[in-house]
């Protein structure tokens, strides 16, 4: 063989090992294939989701899950929507949770409590589960519908160990009804809308039939032994309760906090670091103090986490469960209150926070529409890698991806409620009666894109100044009577100061069809009226399942 000859084989040797070299890395994974029409200069980094599978959610992945509810919060008493009004309510913790996290500026609740809390637990609109009118009363028979699957039951499936913490009110009149009996491993808290912050004791709250004063503090099934917690503050024992089962628990973690402050009564906590001295308004004042106590606390879990090493597997969630009450609360700049459809009743303090949003989507603010439905499919096949699988239809969607990756929400629409028991006789004399329209005679709400659809609001809305700024501040000078329908583009106008109803009658005809479309698909309202049987003077002052003939079991002392 000639020299020449010896170097082509030798050639030949090597373009062939080069080459089954970079096939076998190829088939390998080691580097991503490239569609043979794209360049390397239009390529994604090598490590980026679209590139690189994602592991699989193991136990040992799973991250915990805490979700943190406050009661009655108003939009502009969390400091990073009030101090840019001149507001003076102090929240450091949740300012800075949020602004290291993703602030959610266009989120949902419901506007009034129970509500919104079975919509948490069963990522279902409450017009399909008859929960539309109204709170569960005190002493009414209801309760989170028995044949609905809820979140922590999906969690429990998932391997979580589930605990919740403070204010259920989503029905208690049944045993089945508990809160322990609906996929929690435990509960320590109080089971009905209200109670003083101190006493732990709740009166009927203007259930008709209903008489006496009654103790609602609960672990489990059972009466918390009240020798041991009268007298100490709620948000208090509900944070050390929450650090004792972070401190606790080995397997993946579900932990709901439903925090009773900032619901009245007015009683913030005997410290004078929580004296807003400045705040001339008396129960404004109060209000404040127990705002920036309920932040001390959120400050207290999230440091629990940190010290027992869970925080950089944790995700947190901040939510508000319905816009603030304006006799202490305040909504400023929204229009509307607790209790009503308009933006200041029904749009969300929330934010997300974990060391699992990757750093460039950390930091910023969302526009993306999301609800409280949608954290039932979020938590379930986002964050815990279960199944939706034995659930009725849910309404929610899981918007993990939305957060923590910036993709844009699959949801384009909220239905915020339809509630036929609220009710007007005269039908709009230009309105067009037809069987494919809503009739705007029942007080209803969508939002379907920036466009948002009222109808029959007997509450027609007012811009409320927080006391404390009544000098610095001016309401919008808008004539604010009422009118069936109003059409708002939230996107433009989120005040909702301009009524475009008049101005574009086909889009009110669209969303009156998509009105009509959710109607069709509602259950019964499940509004029974009060019993007398859950008196608490009927059952040694003591507020339980009052529907069980057994309620005595229910009223022995957990010490």
């Amino acid at each position: 063989m000639t020299v020449t000859t010896h170097r082509r084989v030798l050639g030949i040797i090597v373009f062939v090992t080069v080459l089954l070299y970079f096939v076998w890395i190829r088939n390998s994974g080691v580097i991503p294939s490239l569609p043979h029409h794209v360049s390397y200069s239009e390529t994604k980094p090598a490590f980026s989701r679209e590139t690189i599978k994602q592991p699989a959610i193991t136990s040992d992945t799973k991250p915990n899950i805490i979700f943190i509810l406050a009661d009655d919060y108003g939009y502009h008493d969390i400091g990073y929507h009030g101090k840019q009004y001149g507001g003076i309510i102090n929240t450091p913790v949740l300012d800075k949770l949020a602004s290291e996290g993703v602030t959610l500026e266009n989120y949902y609740v419901q506007p009034i409590c129970s509500p919104t809390r079975v919509q948490l637990m069963s990522g279902r609109y409450q017009i399909h589960t008859g929960m539309q009118h109204f709170v569960i009363e005190h002493g009414q028979p209801r309760c989170l519908p028995l044949d609905e699957v809820t979140l922590p039951q999906k969690l429990l499936e998932a391997n979580y160990t589930t605990h919740m913490v403070g204010k259920w009110h989503a029905g208690y009149y049944k045993a089945a009804c508990l809160p322990h009996r609906r996929g929690f491993n435990s509960f320590f808290g109080l089971l009905l809308g209200n109670s003083d912050h101190f006493s732990h004791s709740a009166s009927c709250g203007g259930s008709k039939g209903c008489s006496g004063f009654g103790y609602d503090l609960h672990e489990n099934d059972m009466i918390a032994d009240p020798k041991k917690w009268k007298g100490q503050y709620s948000t208090t024992i509900f944070t050390n309760r929450a650090i004792k089962i972070i401190k606790e628990q080995k397997k993946p973690l579900f932990l709901y906090v439903s925090y009773q402050a900032v619901h009245a009564p007015m009683q913030p906590p005997k410290d004078p670091a929580y004296d807003y001295k400045n705040i001339s308004h008396s129960t404004r004042r109060k209000y404040a103090g127990m705002v920036s106590y309920m932040d001390y606390s959120v400050g207290r879990i999230v440091d629990a986490l940190k010290e027992t090493g869970k925080w950089n597997n944790s995700v947190i969630v901040f939510s508000t469960d319905n816009g603030g009450d304006i006799s202490h609360g305040n909504n400023w700049p929204l229009r509307g209150k607790k209790k009503t459809l308009w933006e200041g009743g029904v749009r969300g303090n929330g934010f997300v926070n974990s060391p699992l949003i990757p750093p460039q989507s950390r930091g910023r603010v969302s526009h993306d529409l999301i609800h409280i439905t949608d954290w039932f499919p979020t938590f379930v096949e986002g964050l815990a890698g279960g199944s939706l699988n034995g659930t009725k239809p849910l309404d929610g969607f899981n918007v993990w991806e939305t957060i923590r990756d910036k993709k844009p929400s699959v949801r384009t629409e909220i239905l915020h409620n339809i509630d036929p028991m609220l009710t007007n006789t005269e039908t709009p004399a230009d309105f067009e009666d037809s069987p494919e329209l809503f009739t705007p005679t029942t007080n209803a709400a969508i939002r379907v894109g920036d466009w948002k659809l009222i109808t029959h609001e007997p509450t027609t809305g007012n811009w409320d100044v927080p006391p404390e700024l009544a000098s610095t501040l001016t309401k919008p000078a808008v004539n604010n009577d009422y009118q069936p329908i109003w059409l708002f583009n939230i996107k433009s106008d989120p005040l909702e100061t301009h009524d475009l109803s008049k101005a574009h009658p086909e889009k009110v005809r669209e969303l009156l069809q998509k009105l009509q479309h959710y109607n069709i698909t509602s259950v019964p309202v499940f509004y029974p009226n009060c019993d007398s049987r859950a008196s608490p003077n009927r059952h040694s002052n003591l507020w339980v399942p009052w529907g069980e003939t057994n309620w005595k079991h229910f009223a022995q002392i957990k010490y």
